[in-house]
């Protein structure tokens, strides 16, 4: 089993990622992020946690130049496949989001549907996690540089959640993490890896950015397939940040 649980897991994943329910807005997704970020040819992206490409592939067909960084080796084959099929080319880099580093190159920095943010293996820090990908993003980006990202809700998760939960270890209220397991295959067989995931409550999500070097435009509701200028549903699964670098 390789060091990051997660890596693991959307190693084994990526070729049946696109049919998860949640990929199915994807063109939708895209031209919301086009309408909003004011998006034109030939401007640079850098989508970390960029999967399996779907948005990228979506916005380089926009004719943007986009970088994909993704922990997984398997998600960037299924998006290499994914731009080849679409005639497009995208940059695609190996890494860990919390390791990336770049010169502020960037027009535009997105991170969606939990693209290394909020995922972590047990026992990681998730202030210092989250923070870190944050700062990469940051830095990246040119001066005045936009960015959108999607969390989890903490919300939903304090709603669904009670006493036994937290008895049971499945939930922590005080950082606001679900514990579980998530399942795969692996030539034949079943296999499970024990992972974290982190909810975000609005004012959480906005300092955090700004401790990142970000000035916060709007939070709304960003459950993947229902973007838009809207208020946070509670028990909807994502919240979206719109922020440009200070």
């Amino acid at each position: 089993m390789k060091e990051n649980v997660w890596e693991t897991f959307f190693d084994k994943h990526a070729p049946e990622y696109m049919q998860n329910i949640f990929t199915r807005g994807t063109k939708g997704e895209v031209e919301f992020l086009i309408e909003e970020l004011d998006l034109k040819p030939g401007m640079k992206i850098l989508d970390i946690g960029c999967g399996t490409g779907r948005h990228a592939v979506e916005l380089a067909k926009h004719g943007c130049h986009v970088t994909g960084v993704d922990l997984s080796r398997g998600m960037l084959d299924e998006a290499e496949k994914a731009a080849g099929n679409a005639g497009v080319k995208l940059e695609l880099i190996h890494c860990d989001a919390t390791r990336f580093e770049s010169e502020p190159v960037f027009d535009v920095a997105i991170i969606l549907c939990e693209g290394a943010f909020s995922l972590y293996q047990p026992g990681q820090d998730p202030i210092a996690h989250d923070l870190a990908i944050l700062k990469n993003a940051n830095r990246a980006l040119k001066p005045g540089g936009k960015f959108i990202m999607t969390a989890l809700n903490a919300m939903k998760k304090i709603r669904e959640y009670g006493p036994d939960d937290v008895a049971s270890g499945k939930f922590d209220p005080l950082n606001l993490i679900e514990h579980y397991e998530m399942d795969y295959e692996d030539g034949g067989q079943k296999h499970s890896v024990k992972v974290c995931e982190k909810g975000y409550v609005a004012l959480e999500l906005k300092l955090l950015l700004r401790m990142a070097g970000f000035e916060v435009e709007n939070i709304w509701g960003g459950t993947a397939g229902n973007w838009g200028r809207r208020q946070i549903d509670l028990d909807e699964y994502e919240l979206m940040a719109v922020a440009l670098k200070r």
